[in-house]
């Protein structure tokens, strides 16, 4: 145990997803023995983050305008929408440079255990958004786990009536990676999911 304030950053770092009692404790004293102007420069950078991003009021997406880039830009096809749980999937497709259309990020998925229902989602600003008639195809793109899947579900329900084409990203084996290694529910999806090759 440390002296308070030292042990009071390491719990503070701690909270972080991702770190645990050792990396804290690591953070801790690599900013303890950083340059004062690179800590400052760090606090001041967490400040103006926290004060001046909130959500885009179309897709909830994170930015610093009233609407995020993706909205704003004229050349995304606004009749193709996909969904996702969080600001980080955004990032993770437009990486992929495959998909032109534009997002809808829900803030979460459905988890009765931490208490997270369909409610606590971005779901009626969702359906809002297919009103006009300009959106025709909805692709579903949440986690391949529990919570991702019983959102899809969910959403899979309430948009089929609509009748828009609504669809789900594929899952399967990763690139590179190894058959021994692949768990039942990946492996069981990537047959379910084969794809014809020529004749």
């Amino acid at each position: 145990m440390y002296e308070s304030v030292i042990q009071d950053l390491i719990e503070e770092l701690g909270q972080l997803p991702g770190i645990g009692p050792k990396s804290a404790q690591r953070i801790a004293f690599h900013l303890l023995d950083a340059d004062p102007e690179d800590v400052k420069r760090l606090a001041a950078t967490l400040v103006e983050a926290k004060t001046r991003v909130h959500f885009c009021v179309v897709c909830g997406n994170v930015t610093v305008e009233t609407e995020c880039r993706i909205c704003a830009d004229p050349r995304r096809d606004p009749s193709v929408l996909c969904v996702v749980e969080e600001s980080k999937d955004v990032v993770a497709i437009e990486r992929t440079r495959e998909f032109r259309g534009r997002y809808h990020v829900l803030g979460g998925a459905i988890s009765p255990l931490a208490g997270v229902g369909p409610d606590q989602l971005r779901i009626k600003e969702l359906l809002g958004r297919l009103q006009d008639g300009v959106v025709t195809e909805v692709i579903i793109a949440t986690d391949p786990n529990l919570e991702g899947e019983a959102t899809a579900t969910y959403l899979m329900r309430m948009l089929l009536p609509l009748g828009l084409r609504v669809t789900k990203l594929a899952s399967g084996l990763p690139v590179g990676g190894d058959l021994e290694y692949a768990d039942e529910v990946t492996l069981g999806r990537a047959f379910e999911h084969r794809t014809s090759v020529g004749q």
